[in-house]
């Protein structure tokens, strides 16, 4: 087992992370992590308080995007944990569940070469022992909307094992990606509404070159179907250079960019309010945000931009 060391205040590990299966174990190795830290600064005649814990949750098959998560979270405290699980409870019927990419011992080294000393990949047995958890956390009016109402029971499902893991893990913080901005919506009012003690921080979205967010599932996509898929941020990024001409020529520059693009069938393309995650009239004016989604072949692609409309 990799045994970790302390840098800076700050875990590091010499070759890979541990990977951690079970909850008093996980639990056992951030309590010792965080005495060998505090033991370091008062050793060293630093004070600091109890060392500051960040969680990174992902479902795996890591990319470019969970790495800039990564060091964010590095940048927010002195222990770093990544969750990799795929959560059962967020796919619906006939979703891709069982295809969904599983590719742990890669995920690991990637971690290892940013620096994180713990890895929680429990098994679904482990996080719902009596199979589908009955008591769920429901996202409300808005977890109904958009992907919700694409994916139903989806945001229940999101909501219900980010409680889990707030709760194993006890995060000072969280770090979220900006792509999924109707799940950082909701994660952000289940803190509030719970009085959860984690804050969460949110990183801005990652883009392949030609705009693409990244995502776990991009890698599904053809080569044909990924440069048609572009058309997506290129109708977001024309948006929001109308923005001051309001929410109709948003939209409008939008649906000219993506429309024209045979291979992507646009689920959705709308404007809600950044402080309600509803949509917005015609006469809004302050800040927006301009949420898309499609799928490209079989693929289901989501995106988003922040507007400005003055």
């Amino acid at each position: 087992m990799t045994q970790p060391q302390h840098t800076g205040g700050r875990v590091n590990v010499l070759t890979k992370p541990e990977v951690i299966g079970t909850i008093e174990e996980l639990r056992s190795r951030l309590t010792d992590a965080q005495s060998r830290i505090e033991s370091e600064r008062a050793e060293r005649g630093e004070a600091g308080g109890t060392p500051r814990v960040v969680l990174v949750p992902t479902m795996g098959a890591l990319h470019a995007g969970h790495l800039a998560l990564v060091r964010r979270g590095r940048s927010l405290g002195d222990i770093v944990v990544v969750s990799i699980f795929v959560n059962p409870l967020q796919f619906g019927v006939g979703e891709d569940l069982g295809s969904y990419p599983r590719m742990l011992e890669a995920d690991v080294a990637a971690l290892a070469a940013e620096g994180v000393p713990f890895v929680f990949a429990p098994t679904s047995q482990l996080m719902y022992p009596d199979g589908a958890a009955s008591t769920r956390v429901v996202a409300g009016a808005v977890g109904s909307l958009f992907e919700g109402a694409a994916r139903p029971g989806h945001f229940d499902g999101m909501l219900t094992v980010v409680a889990k893991l707030f709760n194993i893990v006890g995060p000072d913080v969280a770090v979220f990606g900006q792509k999924d901005a109707q799940q950082v919506f909701l994660v952000e009012r289940m803190l509030a509404d719970l009085d959860f003690r984690t804050r969460i921080e949110i990183v801005p979205i990652v883009r392949e070159d030609g705009g693409l967010a990244l995502s776990s599932r991009n890698r599904a996509l053809e080569p044909a179907q990924r440069a048609a898929a572009r058309a997506l941020s290129a109708g977001l990024e024309a948006a929001a250079s109308v923005a001051a001409q309001g929410v109709g020529a948003a939209l409008q520059a939008a649906h000219a960019r993506i429309d024209v693009q045979p291979l992507v069938k646009l689920d959705y393309l709308v404007v809600v309010d950044p402080q309600t995650f509803l949509p917005v009239g015609g006469e809004h004016h302050g800040p927006a945000r301009m949420l898309v989604a499609a799928l490209v072949g079989h693929t289901r692609l989501i995106d988003n931009v922040a507007l400005d409309l003055p």
